[in-house]
């Protein structure tokens, strides 16, 4: 309608200077007006909510939203918690969830294993190296709440096991924790899998070529890490569905492409409304339609 107000799009960030990635991607996404804030805590963020709520009637705040990212995810969970709890009665406003990428990321990534195992996760076991990590820890609940049995891998066990009980209480469902450093733990955590995800930092290798080919059960891989070495050894970082000895398998820039479809569909769902709080699952649901 000729008379709505524009868009705009206020990005909260951690760090000190707001990220021009996710800039440039509400740019792309056709926001009309992007305020960023760098070096965001939760003790500035109610004048900033303040700022967003009453500067526009009830009827017109579906056109303001928010953006909590920064690379520090902890610290953004905190930001976006307070954000939340200042809301009331009609005086709130949507908000999208993307620390670090993690939402947007690990929806993508969970999308095109479910593509890629038939549609459907119900009954697959699956296992995430590195899944104490941000992006991890999503793909592990968003796998789990799909209906797949889980484990969860770290270099520590003691931090698998915090991993495991934590996503249990978060999400319900089966989560094994595993030492992922440890090559005998590895092995058993991997019999019988269908679904592989490594969710590990860059440029550090989780799993040798030998630990998955071969492997009868196994009908999908899936690596985040773009940066050489590959974390799963065997997986390029281009592959998008590729068959590898009968595996399907994903590199982080094969994921990247529906990421990125992911993250505009999101901006652009904020202003649908003025009541939506986009995190994992709902970020997950956006993205369902966009998988190849």
């Amino acid at each position: 309608m000729a008379d709505e107000k524009p868009t705009v799009l206020i990005q909260l960030d951690v760090d000190p200077q707001p990220s021009v990635f996710d800039a440039v991607v509400a740019v792309d996404a056709g926001v009309d007006h992007l305020f960023r804030h760098g070096g965001v805590a939760p003790e500035d963020v109610q004048a900033l909510i303040h700022g967003a709520l009453f500067t526009r009637g009830p009827a017109d705040l579906r056109r303001t939203a928010i953006f909590v990212g920064g690379s520090d995810v902890a610290r953004a969970e905190a930001v976006l918690a307070k954000a939340t709890s200042i809301f009331f009665g009609p005086f709130r406003v949507s908000v999208l969830f993307d620390a670090n990428g993690s939402n947007t990321t690990a929806a993508a990534a969970v999308l095109a294993a479910t593509s890629s195992l038939g549609g459907s996760l119900s009954g697959v076991k699956a296992a995430v190296p590195a899944a104490t990590g941000p992006v991890g820890q999503r793909v592990a609940r968003l796998l789990s709440r799909g209906g797949a049995d889980v484990a969860v891998g770290s270099r520590d066990l003691a931090r698998a096991e915090e991993a495991a009980e934590r996503l249990r209480k978060l999400a319900g469902g089966s989560f094994r924790p595993f030492a992922n450093a440890d090559p005998a733990a590895t092995t058993t955590a991997l019999r019988g899998a269908d679904l592989i995800v490594s969710a590990g930092p860059a440029g550090v290798q989780l799993l040798p070529a030998a630990s998955w080919r071969g492997s009868k059960a196994l009908r999908v891989v899936v690596d985040l890490n773009a940066v050489p070495p590959a974390g799963i050894e065997g997986v390029e970082p281009g592959d998008k569905g590729v068959d590898r000895d009968g595996v399907k398998t994903w590199g982080a820039l094969g994921v990247g492409g529906l990421k990125m479809k992911i993250h505009k569909r999101a901006l652009r769902a904020l202003f649908e409304s003025n009541d939506r709080v986009l995190d994992a699952e709902e970020v997950l649901e956006i993205g369902r339609d966009l998988a190849d």
